[in-house]
């Protein structure tokens, strides 16, 4: 079973997103649309289940009272289990479902599903991990072990057997298909997430699926001659219920950093704020350009991140450049252009210092002032050996100086400082770039 949702413990300012959206979902109550979705989903698979016990022929099988009992709580014992992976999170439910197909009749295993999903969901409301409402949302989750139900009923009950793999590899296809068709239904319906996001974040997570199932049906073979064979499943469950917890407690670590990150890259925009008001406001009004240039180009999260903090600390050597020099009224001597200058290394240091993420920002930094024909500072780099947000920051950097009242001239008007990007595009800024720029910059009211 897949839900999109969360993980990486990488740095990945989408994923994080994600994860944040998930995790502070979870105490509240149910939105009007997520109502829908319990409703209409949740409810069909309760519909579902009861058509596909109906329709299924009579049974043969007929476990002892405690088994299907045993089952439920190792189903929710499983489906408790957030494992994250990549993009989404997999519930190691396989290595229980599998052998419930062999173990009860057919027509009862959508309901021990049902049951287990319940119990593990109220579980989770008992320890105030979810609000009480969410406990019938996650009903919608399922909807994927109709699919085998539907082909192992329609091939007639049996003992499991190798010589039926392919029968078994059709279940589990059908059950990908009608778990990715819910699961988009529901994300859809709820978060306006497209089915084509949808199908690459649960790409890794069925997989993980895979794997399990594959357990699964070992742990079947088992329960051929016992049908309390499955519990051979449990001490899988316990073990993966120990690496979820440590995978848990990395991600929450991943998301401390990056917020503390993201606070010390704000921080120091406060202090070249504070240090020279006119660069630190112009930073940060780089900032929305930037980050608007490369939503434009079509970069992806890690990247728009990148701009961001790129945009926001391009200027903070200047900290470490005397303000005689930063403030002076007219024109700087070759000397003061010379010290000026450094403030790409100085600020590039600066971020080494700090290291990690803001280290990486720092090497981009550094190439905030070359020139897409080589002819910048402090590396002479050109085109493509520019680093692209270094190249968006740069044009950035350079129309909101244009626009701003500097001590040595007044701004250009937006007609004025449009006119000499376009002059400079295949000389000092990136025409690519331009391009974009002057598609997301709008002209004064």
């Amino acid at each position: 079973m897949a839900n999109v949702a969360t993980n990486q413990a990488a740095l990945d300012p989408a994923v994080q997103d994600a994860i944040g959206d998930l995790r502070a979902r979870r105490p509240r109550s149910l939105a009007q649309r997520e109502w829908l979705s319990a409703i209409v989903l949740g409810g069909g698979f309760i519909a579902a289940a009861l058509s596909a016990a109906a329709l299924l022929p009579d049974s043969e099988r007929r476990p002892g009272t405690l088994v299907p009992i045993l089952l439920l709580a190792a189903y929710a014992l499983a489906f408790r289990l957030n494992f994250e992976v990549g993009t989404g999170f997999a519930v190691p439910t396989q290595v229980v479902l599998v052998p419930m197909f062999f173990v009860v009749p057919l027509g009862w295993v959508a309901f021990l599903a049902a049951g287990g999903i319940l119990l593990g969901s109220l579980i989770d409301f008992a320890r105030g991990s979810i609000h009480l409402e969410r406990v019938f949302l996650s009903l919608v989750s399922g909807w994927y072990v109709l699919g085998p139900v539907v082909v192992l009923g329609s091939a007639g009950e049996s003992r499991p057997a190798l010589a039926h793999v392919p029968l078994y590899l059709g279940a589990f296809a059908a059950q990908l298909v009608i778990d990715f068709v819910s699961s988009a239904a529901h994300e859809r319906l709820t978060l306006g997430v497209r089915p084509t996001t949808q199908l690459r974040a649960m790409s890794l997570v069925w997989l993980v699926d895979g794997a399990l199932a594959s357990v699964g049906l070992a742990v079947a073979f088992a329960a051929v001659d016992n049908s309390y064979g499955f519990l051979l499943a449990l001490p899988l469950i316990l073990l993966l219920a120990v690496f979820a917890r440590e995978r848990r407690l990395h991600i929450d670590h991943a998301l401390e950093l990056s917020a503390a990150y993201r606070g010390t890259a704000f921080l120091l925009g406060d202090v070249v704020e504070a240090d020279d008001a006119y660069t630190g406001s112009h930073s940060r009004e780089v900032v929305d350009l930037a980050v608007a240039v490369a939503e434009d180009l079509g970069l992806d999260a890690s990247a728009r991140r990148d701009a961001e903090f790129v945009a926001l600390l391009h200027d903070v050597g200047k900290v470490r450049i005397p303000k005689e020099i930063i403030n002076k009224p007219g024109p700087l001597t070759d000397e003061e252009r010379r010290i000026v200058n450094t403030h790409t290394i100085e600020g590039e240091r600066m971020l080494m210092k700090v290291g990690g993420l803001l280290g990486q920002v720092g090497t981009v930094v550094r190439s905030c002032h070359e020139r897409w024909d080589g002819a910048g500072y402090p590396d002479g780099i050109a085109g493509e050996d520019i680093p692209l947000v270094a190249r968006i920051v740069s044009a950035c950097d350079a129309f909101n100086a244009m626009t701003t009242d500097r001590p040595y001239r007044p701004a250009l008007s937006f007609a004025e400082a449009s006119s000499e990007l376009e002059r400079n595009s295949g000389g000092q800024f990136d025409p690519v770039v331009v391009a974009s720029l002057l598609r997301v910059v709008q002209p004064p009211a």
